[in-house]
């Protein structure tokens, strides 16, 4: 399914609603909402034909991407940077007419009752409100509405954006989410300034009225790049609405579909700050544990008032009684609450301890084993290189003693040489006498032969240039004779 539209999302309720973008799986983005992914580059991973990348856009400006599944009905992530926590404004939910039907005349986002009578084929891709009546879930959000505001906030509310909850799943999602990014992200990364957010559901077989994926799980990753980069997951199994567990974002990916990453160069990849990721981690711990003992308190509270409301325990004077126990009861709570925290932050304080020795006594045997095991390699290459320098040592002696006889050889031919040289030369002297005779006298016949020459050349050179000067005299003093005479 191939889709390559641009529609506003002008909604009649608000008429400032204006262009949310699909594009087609193919294409390598999600046109201008790459901005809301760190380094403008989507996750991977997510490439069945039946995903649709949307750009969320509002007054002409976009919001947040999202990517679609067709097949489920539901979103599979919404990708969206931390702008400002508000508060949730009243639900205003839409629909995309384009997902469903192509080629109809509405190119905006638009309510279901104004889709129904002009689109064709309306719900066949996506979900709608009727698909959520009495089915016992709610729409939850993916991007919550909550850590948006203004503009932001408004284009949260479409069905592309939200995934079937239970209210109580519903309400413990958004809070952990709000919690978590507003008291342990957003402060360490410039307020939010820098914070990268993607937060997802995995389909499960389960579906709401046949029709619309029950999650299996909930997930959401941050990635910050200011100042320091670092990056955490969080991911919200059903069978424990009421906790998170906090996770590294590669652990996170080996939760989702095979391939799927997340960030780019993995937010940082080995170069995040440790000293961030303990800094969040702790005030995650914290979040959680207040959140644990708010829980519990409110629990007490209405089981006290539920029991005071079935046995009538209604009357004035109780009610007076119940409010000159309440600052005992506060203060009750209160000091729990305190024993509580010391005890947790002993047991952590004992923790940390332990695990620091621990970590000395592991080192110290590590850095023992270390020594050992170097100690022995050595030993084991001295041993094994012994009969390798043995069998040198006799080389060099063997050529030791080849090179003495070979010297001892050289210096008796060079002592020999000398006499035996000059006997030589003393019996061929006479030979290379004799023989040069013929020699010297065919050179001294040449000498003559040239002499001889030179002074008949000289002579004859003499000879021409008397009679040359004898011609020009004569030429210059005889008069010329007239040819009357």
């Amino acid at each position: 399914m191939k889709m390559s539209i641009l529609f506003s999302l002008c909604i009649f309720a608000f008429p400032g609603f204006s262009q949310g973008r699909v594009v087609g799986v193919d294409e390598a983005g999600f046109a201008e909402c790459n901005e809301f992914f760190y380094g403008e580059t989507p996750p991977e991973g997510f490439t069945e034909s039946f995903h649709v990348k949307i750009c969320q856009q509002y007054n002409k400006e976009p919001r947040f991407a999202t990517l679609y599944s067709t097949e489920d009905k539901t979103p599979l992530y919404s990708a969206f940077k931390y702008t400002k926590a508000a508060r949730r404004g009243e639900e205003s939910w839409l629909v995309e007419p384009q997902i469903d039907d192509p080629g109809n005349d509405l190119e905006e986002m638009v309510h279901e009752a104004v889709a129904v009578g002009s689109v064709n084929n309306l719900g066949a891709n996506q979900a709608l409100t009727t698909d959520y009546v009495d089915s016992g879930y709610e729409r939850g959000q993916l991007n919550p509405s909550s850590l948006n505001e203004n503009d932001f906030q408004l284009a949260t509310y479409t069905l592309t954006n939200a995934v079937p909850m239970t209210p109580s799943l519903s309400k413990s999602w958004h809070k952990d989410v709000e919690d978590i990014v507003e008291q342990a992200l957003a402060p360490h990364c410039e307020n939010g300034a820098h914070l990268y957010l993607v937060a997802g559901a995995v389909p499960s077989s389960l579906k709401v009225k046949d029709k619309v994926s029950i999650p299996e799980f909930l997930w959401l990753a941050a990635c910050c790049d200011a100042p320091k980069v670092w990056s955490v997951g969080f991911l919200k199994r059903l069978n424990g609405e009421n906790s998170i567990e906090d996770l590294s974002v590669e652990e996170l990916e080996k939760q989702l579909p095979s391939g799927a990453h997340l960030f780019k160069s993995n937010c940082g990849g080995g170069s995040q700050s440790q000293e961030k990721m303990e800094a969040i981690l702790q005030t995650i711990n914290q979040i959680q544990s207040e959140e644990h003992v708010v829980q519990t308190t409110a629990g007490r509270v209405d089981r006290h008032m539920n029991y005071q409301e079935k046995h009538g325990e209604g009357s004035l004077l109780k009610r007076v009684a119940g409010i000159v126990a309440a600052p005992f009861t506060k203060l009750l709570r209160l000091v729990g609450y305190v024993l509580v925290e010391v005890v947790r932050y002993t047991c952590y304080f004992l923790w940390y301890v332990i695990k620091q020795l621990s970590n000395t006594a592991m080192g110290g045997l590590y850095s023992l084993w270390n020594g050992v095991m170097s100690y022995g390699k050595e030993i084991s290459i001295v041993l094994v290189n012994i009969p390798r320098d043995v069998a040198k040592v006799a080389a060099n002696i063997v050529m030791g003693f080849v090179r003495i006889f070979q010297n001892t050889l050289s210096l008796i031919y060079r002592i020999l040489s000398v006499p035996i040289g000059l006997f030589l030369h003393i019996m061929v002297f006479p030979l290379d006498t004799f023989c040069a005779i013929p020699i010297v006298l065919k050179d001294m016949a040449a000498g003559v032969a040239g002499t001889c020459s030179l002074i008949v050349d000289a002579t004859a050179a003499m000879m021409s240039g008397f009679y040359y000067i004898a011609t020009h005299l004569g030429k210059k003093f005889v008069p010329k004779l007239s040819s009357d005479d």
